[in-house]
């Protein structure tokens, strides 16, 4: 069954019509099926394989990607973590020093 919308001459509501589908063949006569929609038991089998191995390489390419990903993740935070090390020994030294001038000397 079809459905068509068809606007009204007035414009303000639109109106539906409902068509019976036609088909062109007659009554009683079956389609075909075409030659790409059998398949053997054997074809069928091998269709999952190659999809199965499909899916395998896949799999095997995109955890190798995130292996990569997260080395270069682990990469960047050792880099982080030794600025931040070199910043932090700064600091110290630097808050040494200050303790050093402002503390009341006692000789």
């Amino acid at each position: 069954m079809n459905i068509y919308l068809k606007n009204s001459a007035t414009g303000d509501m639109p109106t539906y019509q409902i068509r019976a589908p036609t088909t062109a063949l007659p009554q009683g006569v079956v389609m075909a099926a075409s030659p790409g929609s059998l398949h053997s038991p054997q074809q069928l089998a091998e269709e999952a394989t190659r999809k199965r191995e499909l899916r395998l390489m896949k799999n095997r390419e995109a955890a190798k990607e995130c292996r990569r990903r997260k080395k270069e993740y682990v990469k960047c935070l050792e880099s982080r973590v030794a600025v931040l090390e070199v910043q932090n020994k700064k600091l110290i030294e630097e808050l040494e020093t200050l303790k050093d001038i402002c503390s009341p000397k006692t000789d």
